[in-house]
């Protein structure tokens, strides 16, 4: 019985320490990019590339704050997320309740139409985007961005809804329509207060989506007003070809977001789709 349980307790050493381990890699570059953005480039290109700063250069957050203008690209991108979580969220809500708890013909092919959604690389639209936005004339605006952000998150929160959604009993339906709820009020007064799972789930990876992306922003905003952060990021190469701590301080701004979004959320994630996975 001792040696039994002697090999549990090795077994759980060394998968400790391999989640330790692990865990460990994983930090590691948000670790590096923090120093490496505190350091000079003496330390960043060799004689420190790795450990602590030996000098804090705090300095190299101003810079990027005013030379950079990353209070204005923070603004820009907080928008675009904001706006297009708003939208996604309504447009997917709203589509879901129509295809997942109304009856009427062609709902089932119109779930289909909004599932092909995630088969399309988003990046492979680039030109017909291009293309309609210019004939709209919302090139370099906020909204050639938020468009096909909202477009290209619709097909995934669908999705999710729909697993949500599935799970709320029928009968909440029918004792609502006995109340004298119309469809609308039924959607608004049971299924909304009990789709906020899903909801926060959508949200968060919409979220992450807007704010990282950098292919769309870089190709339909080109004016320094309209940026959002990865392009201000970017375009600080050019400016700091010799002095890479601004730029590392820029790299840790834009990261704080998605940082502080995935330690409050995280477990609101798992959560959420454990309960979409469990029918019942």
């Amino acid at each position: 019985m001792n040696s039994v349980e002697s090999k549990r307790n090795w077994r759980k050493i060394v998968v400790y320490v391999i989640l330790i381990l692990w865990a460990l890699i994983s930090l590691f570059p948000v670790y590096w990019m923090l120093t490496f953005s505190l350091k000079t480039n003496a330390e960043i290109f060799g004689e420190n590339v790795v450990g602590l700063p030996r000098e804090w250069v705090w300095e190299n957050y101003k810079r990027a704050l005013n030379t950079g203008n990353m209070p204005r690209y923070f603004l820009n991108s907080l928008v675009v997320a904001v706006t297009t979580i708003i939208i996604t969220l309504t447009a997917a809500v709203m589509a879901t309740y129509a295809m997942t708890r109304l009856r009427w013909k062609g709902r089932k092919r119109m779930n289909g139409f909004f599932m092909l959604g995630l088969t399309i690389p988003i990046h492979a639209s680039i030109v017909p985007l291009y293309t309609t936005l210019a004939k709209l004339k919302l090139l370099d605006t906020l909204w050639a961005l938020i468009i096909p952000y909202s477009a290209f998150s619709l097909a995934m929160g669908i999705l999710v809804c729909t697993g949500f959604m599935g799970d709320i009993p029928y009968d909440l339906d029918e004792a609502a329509f006995l109340d004298g709820c119309g469809v609308w009020g039924t959607f608004f007064r049971v299924i909304a207060p009990l789709m906020t799972p899903a909801v926060a789930t959508v949200g968060i990876y919409t979220f992450l989506q807007c704010w990282n992306e950098l292919m769309f922003a870089n190709v339909f905003v080109n004016s320094d007003k309209w940026r959002t952060l990865p392009v201000g990021v970017q375009s600080l190469s050019g400016q700091y070809t010799t002095d890479w701590g601004p730029i590392g301080a820029a790299l840790s701004l834009a990261t704080i977001p998605t940082l502080i979004v995935y330690i409050f959320l995280s477990k609101r994630i798992q959560d959420s789709f454990i309960a979409g996975a469990v029918k019942g």
